[in-house]
């Protein structure tokens, strides 16, 4: 699709940017980052009312004052972690390895790959979901990465190039059925970003904290179809500014019916993600609709705290 004059604009401004602080160190440049993306909170407000409807809802126990506080603190980890993807690359492979100090759970990756078979790696819009598939890339697994397509077409291109210049293999969602099969055939790993609903994308309604949000259910249908294990990953920033990676095993309990079975797989990885969100709920991307689409009968007091009807997406 031919870019807008509107969306060249929006991309060569960015691109101005990466280049500009791509001369800092890296502190510097991250930290920066992290300033520009307070600035959409407060002055300019950008999605500033989602985000803290939000957060209040999942955290009702929290004061105003608290709520604000992840507010503004998850625009400023959402600006870090932009840059931090814009410069991975010029770390080069050893850099990306020496962001992470702390990996719990390494030896389930390890396990899969003795097993010779392929994994679904799932994870969330937490903590840093690039710099994470970087580094399982660094440490020498083949490693695809499912992707969805972004409305500015330049950005679209610029962020795969990031993805496959740090050795991930990109893969559009709409090649996903065709593709992925064959890459967990021949033994490698395939990771899907699980937690937003879209439109036209096969689904299924799980809580998370509380509400029934519409989540991808590709992951766990995969993982079944080719009796493949599921592990959730996340990577969280320290306050050292490096990140501490996590890797648990998604419980998988065949009963016999597949339908049933991929609920519950998506069901567990949902549960695992809420549990580190609430560890780390700034480092969440609450700047996305979570609950926009629930089904038509979801209670008033559960549906979308955003909204401000009683509509449903469904």
């Amino acid at each position: 699709m031919k870019p807008t004059l509107a969306q060249r604009a929006e991309f060569y401004s960015l691109r101005g940017i990466v280049r500009a602080l791509g001369m800092l160190d890296w502190e510097t440049a991250c930290r920066v980052g992290g300033r520009l993306g307070v600035a959409g909170y407060r002055p300019l407000g950008i999605r500033k009312d989602v985000v803290e409807k939000q957060i209040a809802a999942a955290f009702p126990a929290m004061s105003p004052d608290e709520v604000r506080g992840i507010a503004r603190a998850s625009f400023e980890h959402l600006g870090r972690t932009a840059i931090e993807t814009a410069l991975l690359p010029g770390l080069g492979e050893k850099g990306v390895l020496d962001l992470v100090d702390t990996v719990e759970g390494w030896e389930h990756i390890e396990r899969a790959i003795a097993g010779g078979g392929g994994m679904v790696v799932v994870a969330g819009h937490h903590g840093n979901w690039e710099l994470l598939a970087a580094y399982i890339a660094a440490r020498g697994v083949p490693f695809d990465v499912i992707v969805r397509g972004m409305a500015n077409p330049l950005f679209d291109t610029y962020i795969n190039d990031i993805r496959t210049s740090l050795g991930l293999t990109v893969v559009h969602d709409s090649e996903a059925v065709r593709r992925t099969p064959r890459a967990l055939r021949s033994g490698r790993a395939v990771g899907f970003v699980a937690d937003q609903g879209v439109l036209g994308l096969a689904s299924t309604y799980v809580t998370f904290f509380g509400r029934p949000a519409k989540t991808p259910r590709g992951a766990a249908v995969f993982a079944l179809r080719f009796n493949a294990p599921v592990l959730f990953v996340d990577a969280l920033r320290q306050p050292n500014a490096k990140y501490r990676v996590i890797i648990e095993p998604v419980e998988i309990t065949p009963t016999g019916d597949r339908e049933t079975d991929v609920d519950a797989i998506v069901m567990r990885f949902t549960e695992l993600l809420e549990k580190w969100v609430r560890f780390v709920p700034e480092q969440y991307f609450w700047q996305h609709r979570r609950w926009k689409r629930q089904p038509p009968d979801t209670p008033r007091e559960l549906r979308d705290p955003t909204r401000s009807n009683d509509a449903s997406d469904g």
